[in-house]
């Protein structure tokens, strides 16, 4: 039993740390390493949310077609946000929604209705927010900011690792009982502390953001974050499953992994973008 414990420990450790180095490498590579890498993964994580959705009987979205969907707003996202091709770049993009939307009408399914919408759900929630992370990454519309946009996962990070050993120490009072019975109000405030330091830090190493706006940023990412790791609760737990998927042995699967980023990533969008506006 031991070392069944320690072999799931060392998987653990292992592809955790693979998935660290991937997104960070990636990120600060180039532009072109951080498109190749999350255009990928915002198709396998398309894929896994169809995946759990399509077990309803009632629910039959094409998983490839929902996958060059997501692979299709991101990179044309990037080109846009990148200014290496502007509008009409995301008309491809919208002819692909409406030729899927016209298709459905020929495939005679007993319940199109569903289909429409979780196909536009997946494109909405998964493969929406994998895109924006392109606008924050080229913010101001110049130059591409890796460590600006590694910042958001970084915070994402502290803040998990923060609630999680806050909360298996200290946890008492539930947060979310109905959602998510483990999650404590006291590894929220654990990580949110964590997540705030980290923001400290952060404004030493890109000091064009001054210290007030970079505890903004990480507040915005915990209360999100933590809403969209919810989010992603209550779709498992909806499905009965307790992984999105298995493609991360000892954590589940990507959606496991990004739930954070799905809400924080628009959220930051829009915070940077007032920000750098003003």
């Amino acid at each position: 039993m031991k070392a069944i414990k320690l072999s799931n420990l060392i998987q653990r450790i292992l592809s955790g740390a693979l998935f660290v180095v991937l997104i960070v490498g990636s990120i600060i590579w180039s532009q072109y390493a951080f498109v190749a890498i999350f255009a990928v993964v915002t198709g396998l994580t398309v894929r896994e949310f169809h995946r759990l959705t399509n077990r309803s009987p009632e629910i039959a979205v094409n998983q490839w077609i929902a996958i060059i969907g997501g692979i299709i707003l991101f990179t044309t996202s990037f080109l846009h946000a990148a200014n290496i091709i502007r509008y009409p770049i995301f008309s491809v993009y919208g002819l692909y929604i409406i030729v899927i939307l016209v298709v459905e009408l020929y495939l005679k399914r007993s319940n199109p209705i569903h289909n429409w919408a979780y196909f536009i759900l997946g494109q909405i929630i998964i493969a929406l927010p994998f895109s924006l992370l392109n606008f924050i990454a080229f913010i101001d519309g110049a130059s591409y900011k890796p460590l600006l946009l590694l910042s958001v996962f970084v915070i994402i990070w502290v803040n998990d690792i923060g609630a999680y050993s806050t909360g298996m120490t200290f946890g008492k009072h539930r947060l979310f009982e109905r959602i998510s019975p483990k999650k404590s109000w006291e590894g929220f405030i654990g990580g949110a502390i964590l997540a705030l330091g980290a923001g400290v830090g952060l404004s030493y190493i890109i000091p064009e953001i001054s210290l007030i706006k970079w505890l903004i940023f990480a507040a915005i990412i915990v209360l999100f974050g933590t809403f969209g790791d919810l989010m992603e609760s209550l779709l498992k737990r909806t499905i009965h499953v307790k992984d999105s998927g298995n493609m991360m042995p000892g954590h589940g699967g990507l959606l496991d992994r990004f739930d954070s980023m799905l809400l924080s990533a628009p959220a930051i969008f829009i915070y940077l973008s007032l920000i750098f506006i003003s």
